[in-house]
């Protein structure tokens, strides 16, 4: 069974501008760039949809940030250092540092 490929963002917009040119068909850049026609299709729908975010006032738009999420992985990143220090005291007898 094959494995899925993640392409990268780039790629991404590439391919889909490629289509959106429309100079080649999409089956042709298909087996150009070894994808399915139905992620060109699908990369192109999404280019199309979030191309007016691109214009909007202000630039990028940054990530809503919840407060109480943010405080529970500070909170994991806390417990998390504490063992990490705990074992690496432990296994000095064993590595001989």
């Amino acid at each position: 069974m094959k494995k899925r490929r993640n392409h990268d963002a780039v790629f991404k917009a590439g391919v889909a501008l490629e289509a959106l040119k429309g100079e080649r068909t999409v089956s042709e850049l298909a087996a150009e760039y070894g994808v399915h026609a139905a992620m060109i299709h699908q990369w192109k729908r999404t280019l199309l949809d979030c191309a007016a975010d691109i214009f909007e006032r202000g630039g990028r738009k940054s990530p809503e940030v919840d407060e109480d999420t943010v405080r529970v992985l500070h909170a994991k990143i806390g417990e998390l250092a504490v063992a990490n220090d705990f074992l690496s005291r432990r296994l000095k007898p064993w590595i001989g540092k």
